[in-house]
């Protein structure tokens, strides 16, 4: 089966990332791909290899960073689209514009590849014409949700829907649109990346930072940021996360504030915490499911997160996480852990072993395969 996995990134990791490798602007397409990939943003390249493994042939899109996507058309001789777009685009062309060329060059990657499956990982990055006409052609859409949606009008135009949200599988079915159960995971070249940086990620190894927390801070996005502020004052607690230019002067979470990672830097800094603290927003409706719990855990990190209904689904809670039912409580578990090397070095290796042997994408991808070989139809051979 032929598979394309598109995705799309943070405009200020890549402003990062080619800020730190201006060359990489003007760099052939495969070249900016692959330092793309190996920074690990997200999912990264962890669909695409696992599928491969699975004996599928299946690339990688990354269809909303612009010279990546250029140099795409102007290997191809797309030079009429590719003026039109320009390296100085974001000034030149009105958003809806650019979007526009964005997408025309997605499509001609994906009718270039000829695929059976388009994986959107971003239901947000293709128009609903652009939707119709990958349907027309043949193609078969999926996408994995667990984010706010889209409109009705958006998601049922895919054939299936994964989603880690219990409730949002629920709905899906309710509405007729073909949905499954698909629980995040963990991608295991983070190790070897990291190593190739000189970081381990052994739950024993050296951990210089004791209890780290790392994710969105902006209140208008994240209203229980209202608790970390107060548990900031109460822990010796390191903070990264983007949105601190929302917080007032007054915050206390400035003064533990210590940037904004991306991709393997945060993968860095999660096998160089202890413990690191987890949370989820009011879309989860009280789940367990969100890609901290497997990042820390693989990471080697000691995870302390939030009760939840469904979290025994994923680890033993106690045994390889620790699990907070309020404040006060998160209090006392951080501080026990901070104190008992022992016991904190106990949980991060079987957090770690639970998250190695079943929830890496290697083993998520098995479950995509089987879903996949299930409903898309075989090309019939020529006679």
């Amino acid at each position: 089966m032929r598979i394309v996995v598109t995705d799309t990134v943070y405009p200020d990791f890549l402003a990062q990332l080619y800020g730190e490798n201006p060359e990489q602007v003007r760099a052939p397409y495969e070249e900016q791909l692959t330092t793309l990939l190996e920074a690990t943003f997200g999912t990264s390249d962890a669909y695409t290899s696992g599928l491969r493994e699975q004996g599928h042939e299946a690339i990688n899109l990354i269809v909303d960073c612009e010279p990546l996507q250029l140099a795409w058309a102007r290997e191809r001789g797309l030079t009429g689209l590719a003026s039109r777009f320009g390296l100085r685009l974001p000034i030149r062309l009105p958003m809806t514009v650019r979007a526009s060329m964005l997408e025309t060059i997605a499509r001609a990657q994906i009718s270039a590849f000829d695929p059976d499956v388009v994986f959107i990982h971003n239901m947000h990055s293709m128009s609903n014409r652009g939707l119709d006409r990958l349907r027309a052609e043949g193609r078969y859409l999926v996408s994995q949700m667990a984010s706010i949606l889209p409109g009705p009008e958006v998601y049922r135009r895919y054939d299936l829907l994964l989603s880690s949200f219990h409730h949002f599988v629920r709905r899906f079915r309710a509405e007729g649109v073909d949905s499954e159960y698909f629980p995040l995971a963990f991608y295991d070249r983070v190790h070897s990346r990291l190593a190739a940086k000189g970081v381990s990620t052994e739950p024993s190894s050296e951990r210089p930072i004791g209890l780290s927390f790392i994710g969105g801070i902006d209140p208008r996005v994240h209203p229980e940021t209202e608790m970390l502020e107060r548990i900031v004052t109460r822990l010796p607690i390191q903070v990264w996360g983007y949105g601190i230019e929302q917080l007032p002067d007054d915050s206390p979470i400035r003064a533990c504030h210590r940037g904004v990672p991306w991709g393997l830097d945060m993968y860095g800094i999660l096998a160089s915490s202890k413990i690191t603290l987890n949370r989820h927003g009011a879309i989860a409706e009280g789940q367990a499911n969100n890609m901290r719990l497997f990042e820390a855990t693989g990471a080697g990190a000691a995870l302390l997160t939030e009760s939840a209904w469904n979290l025994e689904e994923l680890f033993e809670p106690g045994l390889e996480v620790l699990a907070y039912e309020d404040e006060d409580d998160l209090v006392e578990k951080a501080e026990r852990l901070l104190a008992d090397d022992d016991e904190r070095l106990g949980v991060a290796t079987a957090g770690q072993r639970r998250t190695l042997s079943q929830h890496t994408y290697r083993e998520r991808m098995a479950e995509l395969s089987a879903m996949l070989e299930e409903r898309v139809p075989r090309p019939v051979a020529a006679a």
